[in-house]
């Protein structure tokens, strides 16, 4: 292996240019996450955790990313996931050689320390690749300084961080562009390089064989068997971007990203590097219905905390560290294109009714695996008291509109209600049932139509397909007639080829008001399958599985017309309700009671 300088003449590196979102990989380990696209460059991760600055932000148009790719211009990619892990595979085929680069962010981790690795290999043939780093901090505001060589690690300083690098000691710094080199790699030689960036002093030394094997034994550790399941593959691939996107203190990020664009040039883009409890108890849920496992119990912790801290007040989202979130804000960045470069999050300041529904049915969830936590007990107390007080109050909803009397809101907490009183002592079952039997009268009077099926909210009588979710949750139950006419009139309605969208906007075709919804397309699986039709919930659920890139990553829209993902990715709830079609579709007896 050589490794030199590289020539002058090609030095002054450019922006990276951006790919479509279907094309980017994804790596985690639950405090951080970064995008790659397929020429093996790193275009977005923040650190030191998910909500701060980034560190690499070429992905919406600003500087900084870490690069390794082939010299040789005539090439072509690909890659895949390591079965069960968010270890990547990068592989490119030249004119001359077959090249891969394995990299990860090392797990387990820590929320000030990332480390990132990088293992090159020539499969066949002799490859010569070219590394580019330039950090920097801040979305750009910061460059990498007082950089210097210590043995064979390059070290610098900027925006509270401290940078270690391993492997390019004989590749020099720029100021301008940071470091870069060439490396050259025989047939079946390889080439580790290894990233830090921590808050702090250095961390332990950096062994990237050491490295290596501790993140592939955590990788086997954290991710279960689904062998048993419909789409094993994919469902273990869903468990693992659930448990990158899962912090150390239990909170889970809807998404890596922020400011991907929904819809080209219309200003609905969003920073989605926080927790909402509504889809970590999605997330939970879903793991539930597989059985128990870590990450049931990091959202019951994690929502509890939440809980116990702001009773009446929660937040529908937070930082993972439990902060509320920042307000919004633009910087300074050309955006990626048809988006912006907005960070921070409004809907934090929100009242969603339906986040209070949700969390019952988790602490359900648990209490039926004897995973309820004395917390979580208590949790779930402050939680029936609230809705006692708050549900007659219009909210936001779960698509965080305008307040209003949505009808998904109250079935949410009527569901959470029933199944919540099965594990509590007499007197707290009976107050419970009692509540939902108030919230159920009005709820039908204010929501239910007079031909059976279900008003989006009582001053609405559009389709929603926020509707479907109360099916799969058992309430109203499958044989209420109002379960299948409401589930018949979304697919007339809001169906095409397929896909499913949210809703109505008045006088814009579906399509071009938004893209389909992938959470909805896989909520209709399971009310298809719910409601006996075991062949449709097939047809819905491989439908919307297809969507996926080729990195299996799912956004939170599906162009339909252009088959392009749309959003922020990997969405959570997403991977976590294929996760539950996995299981469901599979398992008769995972179907709610």
């Amino acid at each position: 292996m050589d490794t030199g300088e590289m020539p002058a003449a090609a030095r002054g590196g450019t922006r990276p240019p951006p790919w479509a979102l279907r094309d980017y990989a994804f790596l985690a380990d639950g405090e951080r996450g970064a995008l790659v696209d397929p020429d093996g460059r790193i275009v977005w991760l923040c650190a030191p955790r998910w909500h701060s600055d980034a560190v690499f932000s070429a992905l919406i148009g600003g500087p900084g990313h870490f690069t390794v790719e082939p010299v040789d211009r005539w090439h072509v990619g690909g890659g895949y996931y390591e079965d069960g892990t968010l270890i990547r595979v990068n592989r490119w085929v030249t004119r001359d050689a077959l090249i891969e680069c394995r990299e990860a962010l090392a797990v387990p981790s820590s929320p000030d320390r990332l480390v990132l690795l990088r293992r090159m290999r020539a499969e066949r043939g002799e490859a010569v690749l070219r590394l580019v780093l330039d950090p920097r901090p801040g979305f750009g505001a910061h460059s990498m300084g007082s950089p210097r060589l210590e043995g064979d690690t390059w070290t610098a300083n900027a925006g509270g961080l401290r940078m270690r690098l391993l492997g390019a000691h004989r590749a020099s710094w720029d100021a301008g562009s940071g470091l870069r080199g060439e490396f050259r790699l025989g047939e079946g030689e390889e080439h580790d390089i290894v990233l830090e960036f921590a808050e702090g002093p250095d961390g332990p030394r950096l062994d990237a064989g050491e490295l290596w094997d501790a993140t592939e034994r955590e990788w086997r550790r954290a991710v279960p068997d689904c062998s048993a399941l419909v789409a094993p593959r994919d469902a273990r691939h869903a468990y693992a971007v659930l448990r990158g996107l899962t912090s150390g203190g239990g909170g889970m990020v809807a998404a890596a990203t922020t400011s991907l664009p929904e819809q080209a040039n219309t200003d609905r883009n969003y920073d989605y590097r926080f927790a909402w409890l509504r889809d970590q108890c999605y997330a939970g849920l879903a793991v539930a219905a597989h059985g128990p496992h870590e990450l049931l119990d990091s959202a019951v912790r994690f929502i509890s905390e939440r809980v116990l801290a702001d009773g009446d007040a929660v937040r529908p989202a937070y930082t993972v560290s439990g902060d509320p979130t920042p307000d919004e804000r633009a910087l300074s960045l050309p955006g990626y294109p048809g988006g912006s470069d907005r960070i921070g999050n409004a809907a934090g300041r929100q009242f969603q009714l339906d986040t209070f529904g949700e969390a019952l049915q988790l602490f359900a969830a648990a209490a039926h695996h004897d995973r309820l936590t004395k917390e979580a007990e208590r949790a779930a107390a402050t939680v029936v008291n609230a809705v006692e007080r708050h549900w007659s109050r219009p909210d936001a909803g779960l698509w965080e509109l305008e307040e209003r009397w949505w009808t998904h809101s109250r079935l949410s907490v009527i569901c959470g209600l029933r199944r919540i009183s099965r594990f509590l002592p007499r007197a707290d079952s009976r107050r419970c049932a009692e509540l939902a039997d108030a919230v159920w009268a009005e709820t039908r009077r204010r929501c239910l139509r007079s031909d059976g099926r279900w008003r989006r909210a009582a001053d609405d009588d559009g389709p929603d397909a926020a509707l479907l979710m109360p099916v799969i949750r058992g309430w109203p139950p499958a044989d209420h007639p109002s379960s299948a006419l409401t589930r018949a009139h979304i697919e007339d309605e809001l169906a095409e080829d397929g896909y499913l969208y949210r809703f109505h906007r008045p006088g814009v075709p579906l399509g071009e008001a938004e893209g389909a919804f992938l959470l909805c397309g896989f909520t209709m699986a399971l009310s298809t399958h719910h409601l006996g039709d075991r062949v449709g919930a097939f047809r819905w659920f491989e439908r919307n599985r297809a969507a996926c890139g080729p990195s299996g990553l799912f956004a939170e829209e599906y162009d339909v017309r252009q088959r392009q993902l749309r959003g922020n990715l990997p969405q959570a709830f997403v991977h976590a309700l294929l996760l539950e079609c996995a299981v469901r579709l599979g398992n008769a007896s995972a179907l709610p009671p």
